[in-house]
Parts: structure tokens; sequence; C-alpha cells
């Protein structure tokens, strides 16, 4: 098959798919929009002979596997249960966003290539400049936002019952209430099974909980010890409050903060895996910190505070200490075993090594920004402190 062909099938696909999404269905709209400017380009691209440009090969069949996460994602948000999708929620979001963002790098290679084998692109601008324009916002709707908070609640009210039936009455208009949670039922199983199947242990305690609320929608208990839950897919968080056990003294199956400690994904002396970003941060340790504290504070620091932020703490020969506090609040965020001293000694001892694994850590936990560009933090405020 020539180069764009398969790409071409699967905007076709995309677009068919969004438009019987029931979950995150302005955002599947969204991109079916951008696959559609795509699909676009694509059709004058055939025309040309670049197509046939081995070149072209490399960065098409990227656009082709970035193309097929956009399928796998639009697919999901129409097949999937509909509260899994919620108790996602912004990890969701945030898969678009990066599917976009992808399937644009790989657009961005046809005008060089271009460059290089001196063809004419009068037929490709005007395409490639409408999906670089096209900026879409990504988000969660508030009603999918208060949906979210009722299902990962520990106890709910009839009040909240009544909020869970709206969101499923809009996903299953020809079903009863119950009906409705019957359905979530068997293709909650389905995600479970799934998730044994290859051993996701914290998304299979995520749907036993999803389970439990199909069976008890209303389920007031008061005087239970009710902790903060912190569930991360794989780095955001979808934050509600759950208990410990279930009536009977049966465990819920979902850690607690308290209980639920990780390992550093990223090993403190792997610099070498990474001799680029290891050489930046030897000579350029402010711009790699700066871009730390701006990631992990979710954007409330921003680079140029922090750079200044260090020197005045140099002055004082305290940029150890205030550096050592990032990474102690890097540790809170995914909460990783380690304590105050270790991170000061860390930071005293090998500097650059512990931004480095810092700065990796947060792009292998997918953490939203740890691409280097300034990032817009998500509306936490529907969360309890």
């Amino acid at each position: 098959m020539a180069p764009g062909l398969n790409s071409l099938g699967l905007t076709t696909l995309i677009l068919s798919s969004a438009r019987n999404a029931s979950m995150h269905r302005n955002n599947c709209e969204q991109l079916a929009e951008h696959v559609k400017l795509i699909g676009n380009l694509l059709e004058k691209l055939k025309s040309t002979n670049l197509v046939t440009l081995p070149a072209v090969k490399e960065p098409l069949d990227g656009l082709d596997e970035a193309l097929k996460k956009a399928l796998d994602l639009v697919e999901s948000c129409r097949d999937k249960s509909c509260l899994y999708m919620l108790a996602l929620g912004w990890s969701i979001v945030y898969q678009f966003r990066r599917v976009q963002a992808e399937t644009d790098r790989y657009l961005q290679l046809v005008p060089l290539i271009s460059l290089v084998h001196e063809f004419q692109m009068q037929n490709l601008e005007e395409c490639l400049q409408a999906i670089e324009q096209d900026q879409r916002e990504y988000s969660l709707d508030e009603e999918d936002v208060e949906a979210q908070r009722v299902i990962l609640k520990p106890d709910r009210t009839k009040k909240d019952a009544n909020i869970l039936e709206k969101s499923l009455s809009r996903r299953y208009p020809d079903l009863r209430f119950q009906e409705a949670l019957q359905e979530e039922k068997e293709k909650l199983h389905v995600e479970l099974q799934r998730s044994r199947t290859i051993d996701d242990s914290k998304q299979s305690r995520v749907i036993e909980h999803l389970i439990d609320v199909t069976e008890n929608v209303v389920n007031v208990l008061p005087g239970k010890e009710v902790h903060k839950l912190l569930v991360n897919e794989p780095a955001y968080v979808l934050a509600g409050y759950m208990t410990n056990e279930k009536p009977g003294g049966r465990e819920l199956g979902l850690k607690t903060e308290e209980r639920c400690q990780s390992e550093w994904q990223v090993d403190l002396f792997d610099c070498c895996s990474e001799p680029c970003l290891s050489l930046k941060t030897c000579f350029y340790p402010c711009g790699v910190f700066s871009s730390i504290t701006n990631v992990v504070s979710k954007g409330k620091t921003s680079r140029e505070q922090a750079i200044s932020d260090l020197m005045a703490y140099s002055l004082i020969c305290g940029c150890r200490c205030y550096s050592c506090c990032i990474r102690k609040k890097l540790r809170e965020l995914f909460n990783i075993k380690g304590g105050s001293g270790d991170d000061y000694l860390t930071h005293l001892i090998c500097c650059c090594c512990a931004m480095v694994q810092e700065w990796r850590e947060l792009e292998a936990r997918g953490f939203e920004g740890c691409e280097g560009r300034e990032i817009i933090p998500p509306p936490y405020q529907y969360m309890k402190p």
C-alpha cells in the first residue's frame, strides 16, 4: 500500500467512530474535525510525486501509528464503560492532547522533505497552514466532573444517585437507570478481566470499586474513616474520597495515600542513557531546574521565578535547600518513598544526577508539561484539600 493511503482509511474510521461516541463527545468531535483537515492534506499529497519518495514513508508510517492511537482513543469513548471513562477523567483529556500533538509532529516533516527534494508545495501549503492553526482545547465537561466526584466517593447519597442517573441517562437514553447500571456492570467486568490479564493491579482495584458503585448506588454509612484517594493514570490526579473498608470489613481495594508508596522509576545514576539531557544539566543547570519546578508546581511557579528564587537562595549558600524542596514536592506528587534528609544529601552530592533523574521521572510517568513548555494546570478546584 502506498504511503498515506492507510492514514486516509484511518481518518475515515475516526470520523465515523466520533459520531457515535458516548463519552467525551466534545473532545471526540474536536479531534475528528482536526483529523478531517489531515485527511484533506493526505488527499492532495496523493496527487503529487512527493508521496512516492522513500523519505516520505517514515513520517507517514509514524502518522499511521499516531492515527491508530487516535482511533483507539475515540473507540474507547464509544465502547467502554461510561463509569470507567468518567473515573479516568483528565487522564483521557490529556490523551486527546497528546494524540493531536503527535499527529501534527509527523506532518511538520512534509515541508522539510519537499525543500530537500525541491518539490513545489503550492497545493499543500494551505492545508498545512490550516492544520497548524487548528489548535483545539480538549477539556472535561462540568457535568462529567460532577459525576466523576460522585463515583469516586466512598458513600453516596440519594442526591449523588440522582447526579449519576442524569449522567447515565445521556449515555443510555433508551434504558432505565437500573438497566443502565447493569449494562455498565457487564462492561466493567470485561475491563476487569482485561486488567487482570495484563496484571495491572491499580487499574483492577479502580474497576472493582466502580462495580461496587453499580451494585450500591446509594451507600450512606456515617462514622466511617475516610481517606483521600490518589489514582495515577499514570500521573494525573483523579482525587476522590474512599474508605478503607466496605460493610463487613472487606478491604475496598483502592490503596490510600498512606498505604501506597511507589519507587523511583528512573535510577539516580542512569544519566548516561540521556547524554544530551545530562550535558544540558551540567552546562545549564538553572534551566533544567526551572523546568522541573514549573512542572512540579503545576504552572504556579514560572521558570523565570524559579531561577530568581534559586539565585536568591544562592546568596546565602542555600540553593541546595531550595532544590531539595522541589525534589521533595516531586516525591509527594507521585508518593515516592524517601525523606527530606535523603533529598538534601542527593542534591548536595549529586546535584546534576538528581535533576536528570527528576526530569526523566516526570517523563516516565507521562506528567503533563514534561515536554518543557509552560503548563496549564487542570481545574483541581473540585477536589477537597
